[in-house]
């Protein structure tokens, strides 16, 4: 079986600026493309992104497309692939809406991912939710979103197995596990 690593997008990998679908405004945050070298080796990388700004009528599933195509472009020129974005373009109500572990099972079941040496990681509590769920391990950031929803995750008495503010720092935990 193969280990993954289910990574949010916004927030995590790119600056999140707010309902981020412009490729000009794109920015991927300092030590991401070192730390996925990092880890590429031993894991399969997968993105797992709500999206609600399609929803709200901010963004078209196109521009999604668009947008999350120059970062797959970006990131493969320097070396690292995804395997598969899965988003959810909705505002709740249904049930591929991290921390829904839907896309989680669908990747199992169609890469054989071993969920208990796979990671998460993300900058929501809603991440590190999916993870526990799913059977994962979990890295919670505090860049992106992270240190504003940090008491939410602490009420919530979600427990991540890493936080970190930097998502090499992550990466090179991870690879030591």
């Amino acid at each position: 079986m193969k280990r993954a690593i289910f990574l949010d997008r916004d927030g995590t990998l790119i600056e999140d600026k707010g309902y981020e679908h412009k490729v000009e405004s794109m920015k991927i945050y300092p030590g991401v493309i070192e730390g996925l070298k990092l880890l590429q080796k031993d894991y399969l990388f997968f993105i797992i992104t709500n999206q609600s700004g399609i929803g709200k009528g901010y963004y078209t599933v196109k521009d999604f497309h668009q947008f999350n195509g120059h970062l797959l472009k970006k990131l493969n020129a320097n070396g690292v692939e995804i395997e598969r974005t899965y988003f959810c373009p909705h505002i709740g109500g249904c049930d591929c809406k991290k921390p829904s572990t839907k896309f989680v099972e669908e990747i199992v079941s169609d890469y054989e991912i071993d969920l208990k040496e796979s990671w998460v990681i993300g900058d929501h509590p809603c991440d590190v939710a999916m993870g526990i769920k799913a059977g994962c391990k979990t890295a919670y950031l505090l860049s992106g979103h992270g240190v504003k929803h940090l008491d939410e995750l602490k009420e919530s008495n979600i427990e991540a197995t890493i936080v970190s503010e930097k998502f090499l720092d992550v990466a090179k935990k991870i690879s030591l596990s």
